[in-house]
């Protein structure tokens, strides 16, 4: 939604477009459209939504706002720094009106299943279904955009004995009420975002007991006593669970927070972006256009694009300014270099990831993405918020149960 936006903003500049897009939703939002529904949906497609119902931002708005509409244009008034799923939604909602976007821009329950590229004609076949009739559709295109995200497909390891485990065991992605868990002994794996906040979760809906375990020791907060850590999994007999540390207890549920895939499946392979939710992704000049250098892959004339695909503490600001340096690019606003330079600079970026040892250096780093795309585009709008950023960090660490009330813009 924010490249659609982004085009309709540059519509009368450059080389005139012609726009399509299809969205497997019922409406636009991507993960921001709660769902009952977990698996599949009503047409048997994955469901795409990752969030649960009482999902507050963990990072605080001030980081994330359109310069150009602000939360305080959008809502009248000043809200809270950390505002609920509800809030976010209605925001963006109203960014795309104030760019312009109508309902009909998107072709919505509208499910891509083939893309084919000609090396000949240099143009993209997209064969997608609609769902509601229940029929085939097929169209060329000159260039291509993938901007389905990569927090909507699992990454589900095997623990031994979990086939049998005598409890619930389940993937975040289809948490959707924390409430079930009131009462429960629950065993929440992993070390990021989402096992922290639904550790936040499990003990505001009072689970009787949480346990973190982890792989790498991330989530080093001063938890309350009924949160504990262990090390990893690392087999489990009827409900108990035995981890590395030569330590066991017994649980109700097991929740996976073990992240997320990048999963193109109507792509071919030699055109699809290798999985990792890391800061500068291979094949990608600006983390954006493709160049398809590493093993197995091709390229497809400079026309395919890759949007939002990053590790990611930037989030709405990054997309719109992906999404403004592909129009830009595509409507022949703004040039690339030639591609042995731009493949030059895309690998020295990859190579920079061994640096991002810490959140600062990750903070740092995409602070320098951030203003390389200003450059490109000599956009003038100051997007810097690292030292917000670092002060995030800093009230996690000294409060992890408070953190989100620390902030511009009142309490939660």
């Amino acid at each position: 939604m924010s490249t659609l936006a982004m085009f309709n903003k540059l519509k009368d500049q450059g080389v005139e477009c012609e726009v399509t897009c299809f969205d497997k939703q019922e409406q636009p939002g991507g993960l921001w459209n709660v769902t009952w529904r977990t698996g599949t949906d009503e047409f048997g497609e994955p469901v795409h939504c990752s969030q649960y119902r009482d999902l507050f931002s963990h990072g605080p708005k001030e980081c994330l706002e359109f310069p150009d509409y602000t939360f305080d244009d959008h809502f009248g008034k000043p809200i809270p720094s950390c505002p609920p799923r509800d809030v976010l939604i209605d925001y963006l909602r109203g960014y795309w009106k104030f760019q312009g976007l109508k309902k009909e821009d998107v072709l919505t329950r509208h499910m891509v299943k083939n893309v084919s590229f000609d090396d000949k004609t240099a143009t993209f076949t997209v064969q997608a279904r609609n769902l509601v009739q229940g029929l085939d559709v097929e169209q060329e295109f000159d260039r291509l955009i993938i901007a389905s995200g990569h927090f909507s497909v699992p990454n589900v390891p095997h623990f031994e004995g979990i086939e049998t485990f005598e409890g619930r065991a389940m993937h975040s992605h289809n948490l959707r009420n924390a409430r079930e868990f009131t009462g429960k002994r629950i065993l929440v794996i992993g070390s990021s975002f989402s096992a922290e906040d639904i550790t936040l979760q499990l003990f505001k809906f009072g689970a009787e007991q949480i346990t973190i375990s982890y792989r790498t020791d991330r989530l080093d907060f001063k938890w309350p006593g009924k949160i504990h850590k262990v090390p990893l999994l690392i087999k489990i007999e009827g409900k108990t669970c035995h981890f590395k540390d030569g330590t066991s207890g017994d649980y109700d549920a097991i929740i996976l927070c073990t992240g997320y895939k990048h999963h193109f499946p109507f792509l071919p392979s030699e055109l699809s972006l290798p999985n990792g939710n890391i800061f500068n992704q291979p094949n990608l000049y600006r983390n954006a256009q493709w160049y398809g250098v590493t093993e197995g892959k091709k390229d497809a004339s400079s026309g395919l694009f890759y949007l939002g695909m990053t590790n990611q503490f930037y989030s709405y600001t990054m997309f719109i300014m992906q999404g403004l340096w592909a129009a830009s690019v595509i409507k022949d606003i703004i040039q690339t270099p030639e591609r042995e330079d731009c493949v030059e600079d895309m690998e020295r970026r990859y190579a920079e990831n061994a640096n991002l040892t810490d959140c600062f250096k990750m903070i740092d780093s995409q602070a320098d993405y951030m203003k390389q795309l200003s450059v490109d585009l000599n956009y003038t709008e100051i997007l810097d918020t690292v030292e917000l950023y670092y002060r995030w960090v800093q009230d996690k660490h000294d409060d992890i149960m408070t953190y989100r009330d620390n902030h511009v813009g009142g309490n939660n």
